[in-house]
């Protein structure tokens, strides 16, 4: 009987491309009234993926790993801090005017 060897890279970029399909799915049918609790949700999801690549990046000995996490907390505090940005601005528009 012959045992089956898959590739690790091919495995990971088929999750990668199917994941990206599910979530342009999912976010494509998402209503506007959800999209603000959506992006918080999100936004604390970015974060975790941010501790992750810090403790990724701080504990291998590669120097190609180093710079892939290093690229995945740039592009994860990006995405936390824009997001939350938006979010604030988001909000603003349903508190009340202050009349001078």
């Amino acid at each position: 009987m012959e045992e089956i060897v898959i590739n690790p890279f091919i495995f990971n970029l088929f999750v990668f491309v199917l994941a990206s399909f599910i979530g342009f799915e999912l976010i494509s049918k998402v209503p506007p009234t959800l999209h603000t609790p959506l992006m918080s949700g999100a936004n604390a999801i970015s974060g975790i993926t941010l501790i992750g690549a810090l403790i990724v990046a701080g504990s291998t000995e590669s120097d190609m790993a180093q710079w892939i996490g290093m690229a995945a907390i740039i592009f994860a505090t990006v995405n936390v801090v824009g997001g939350f940005m938006v979010t604030d601005r988001m909000l603003e528009m349903f508190k009340k005017k202050k009349e001078d």
